[in-house]
């Protein structure tokens, strides 16, 4: 049995597969595009980029940076980028990007002693004019080398009008066939993404200031349960919205009904940190659940699949229609 510890459903994602794209010249200014360059695929929707998918030269895959509306940069810079040391909040990595799942070996940590997540091939890239396709398998590797599995992950970007950003995100991680999969008990995990700064329900603490202070962004859950209550709550999505470059974007989650614990719990925090994780009853329900209570296992050779869709919209929930995004992606077949 391989146990398995959440630490971030964050950052995404041996040898890489090579391939080539052929557009056709009418899709090379609208809808969606993919390119591809040495270590990241470049997304671009109607000629703008909206993403990267960097598939090499990190201890895992991931996305970033996310452009929202009006290309309003929706995500942290660090630790991608060099930035203030105030907003160095967490040691954990939180990029935009998959549910997963690490061990005991910490996949997600930045720190020498953890396991790595690494690209092993493409399995379909596929641009369009409304849509388009990357799908990738990757390999879970444990720090003496052994493969503890692995899974296949599928990032769908759509055009949109008004303005609207939409992606899907479907991840499916397998048991090898000798062993089974726990994925442990714990709040430090899930499908998650770290917002802009000034989108933050608390502003960065500065150098001398004795306790953080009110910041512009809010949180708000499908429930209507709203900003410092939404820790540790259930709820079907999840609206984080602020400022970004004096315009009010956010960013919300959506958990599919067919995965496991619906409606998810929210790791959603003040400082920017949100996340969709269904293991941490234990710590969510302030351990009225015994521990182990959120533990999920995936039998030997079997596996377990995560469907989420992230929507970047303008204005707050109810401008952004939040709640009727949501009911029409899970009335769709």
């Amino acid at each position: 049995m391989v146990q398995l510890k959440c630490s971030r459903f964050a950052a995404l994602f041996s040898a890489c597969a090579l391939f080539t794209l052929t557009v056709p010249a009418s899709a090379a200014e609208s809808g969606v595009k993919f390119t591809q360059q040495d270590d990241r695929v470049r997304v671009e929707i109607n000629g703008e980029l909206f993403t990267e998918y960097v598939f090499s030269g990190a201890p895992h895959v991931y996305y970033y940076p996310l452009l929202g509306p009006g290309a309003a940069r929706m995500t942290r810079d660090w630790p991608m980028k060099d930035t203030p040391a105030k907003s160095r909040t967490i040691r954990i990595i939180a990029r935009c990007g998959s549910h997963t799942a690490p061990s005991i070996t910490g996949f997600l940590e930045r720190r020498p002693k953890a396991g790595k997540i690494l690209h092993d091939k493409f399995i379909e890239v596929k641009s369009g004019p409304t849509e388009g396709v990357i799908r990738s398998a990757n390999k879970w590797v444990a720090l003496d080398g052994k493969v503890v599995c692995t899974d296949e992950r599928t990032f769908r970007v759509f055009t949109r009008p008004n303005n609207e950003r939409l992606f899907d995100f479907e991840i499916t991680i397998k048991a090898p066939t000798d062993s089974e999969v726990v994925f442990g008990d714990t709040k430090e995990g899930s499908m998650a993404i770290r917002v802009a700064e000034t989108m933050r329900l608390i502003k960065p603490k500065a150098k001398g200031e004795k306790k953080a202070l009110p910041g512009p962004g809010h949180i708000v859950q499908s429930t209507d349960v709203r900003d410092q209550k939404t820790w540790g709550q259930r709820a079907e999505w999840c609206d984080y919205y602020g400022p970004v470059g004096g315009k009010t974007v956010g960013i919300a989650i959506f958990d599919h009904p067919s995965n496991p614990v619906h409606p998810t719990y929210w790791h959603v925090r003040d400082y920017g940190l949100f996340a969709a994780n269904p293991f941490g009853i234990h710590e969510f329900t302030n351990k009225k659940e015994p521990e182990g209570a959120g533990d999920l296992k995936i039998p030997a050779g079997k596996s377990l699949t995560f469907k989420y869709r992230f929507y970047l919209h303008e204005g707050d929930e109810q401008q952004g229609k939040v709640a009727e995004r949501y009911k029409e992606w899970t009335a769709a077949k």
